[in-house]
């Protein structure tokens, strides 16, 4: 993992010397040897989406509409965002008219990587929010696709998981610590009533699950299988799952995109396991299907769909 980002945070670095060589305007601190990769201003933050050079400032506007400002992540301005990455590629896919093509795509068992899902601006989202699942605060879909097929796109890039429970990572000195904190089972535990910490303040994931997934939710599981695959189970859920709280494996299914490059998503490491995990526990499995940047790219450049915008994911990011 070390060498995997030291060689990307090597790479931006060249690429601020081309594209923004005026370091003190664009970046929070000039060039870092401590291994730190650029981070963009807090009002040069647009900067981090790639955009066409000929852009004008309406295409722009339209561009970085996608993702409002109070939707962006902590280190969205960190030229290691998985977020400004996912509006790079898709924001301009959808403004220049070119998302639909992505229908084409096969994912890495054979099928088509978007089912029967219709892709077109008008059904695409970022930051998508979904309050069908009891969250006291509904948190986003990197990507989703609405319709009679919904589609929820998990986008990773440099991370090391893919996103776990924060119950069994409170501290004793979290405010809620003495009543939520989960040592990771899914049995009763501190007093509670139900077996999962989410379950007792009214969230509905134990609701769906056993209807998607071999999982039973009247039995203790040791350790609990949402724990460290977290966030691809609500993916999942929220993809299935309609908004008067109807379920059905054929609603809807999970993209997670991944970098090729990436440790964690090579044999025998967290993404990857994860993403196995989950995927042979559903009844379904193919509701969970994966595809890397690396190969969106290509089917980009073989198809010469807007050059500029690979070209400059080569440059910045090496895809």
């Amino acid at each position: 993992m070390a060498d995997y980002k030291e060689k990307l945070v090597k790479r931006y670095w060249n690429y601020q010397t081309t594209n923004f060589p005026e370091v003190g305007v664009y970046f929070d601190r000039p060039h870092a040897p401590d291994g730190r990769p650029p981070v963009f201003c807090r009002h040069q933050a647009g900067k981090n989406v790639i955009t066409n050079p000929g852009a004008s400032q309406e295409e722009i506007r339209l561009l970085l509409r996608f993702i409002p400002m109070g939707e962006r992540h902590k280190w969205f301005r960190s030229m290691n965002s998985s977020q400004a990455l996912a509006q790079s590629v898709f924001g301009n896919l959808a403004i220049y008219g070119y998302l639909s093509h992505l229908a084409d795509l096969v994912d890495e068992s054979g099928l088509p990587l978007f089912g029967d899902a219709k892709i077109s601006p008008e059904n695409f989202y970022m930051e998508y929010k979904i309050n069908y699942l009891g969250e006291p605060r509904p948190t986003s879909l990197d990507c989703f696709i609405s319709g009679r097929h919904q589609v929820a796109i998990e986008c990773k890039f440099t991370e090391s998981e893919v996103g776990s429970c924060s119950r069994p990572r409170l501290t004793p000195s979290a405010s809620n610590y003495e009543t939520d904190f989960c040592n990771g089972t899914y049995s009763n535990q501190r007093g509670r009533k139900e077996k999962c910490s989410l379950t007792e303040i009214g969230v509905l994931y134990w609701k769906f699950i056993p209807v998607l997934f071999n999982w039973q939710s009247t039995k203790d599981i040791f350790p609990c299988p949402v724990n460290k695959n977290y966030q691809l189970v609500r993916n999942v859920l929220a993809a299935c799952v309609n908004s008067v709280g109807n379920i059905s494996d054929e609603k809807g299914h999970v993209i997670v995109i991944y970098d090729e490059r990436n440790p964690a998503f090579q044999s025998g490491s967290k993404g990857l396991i994860s993403y196995e995990e989950t995927r042979n526990a559903l009844k379904k499995p193919t509701i969970l299907r994966k595809y890397s940047w690396q190969s969106i790219i290509k089917f980009l450049r073989n198809n010469y769909i807007l050059p500029w915008l690979t070209e400059q994911l080569n440059n910045k990011y090496g895809f």
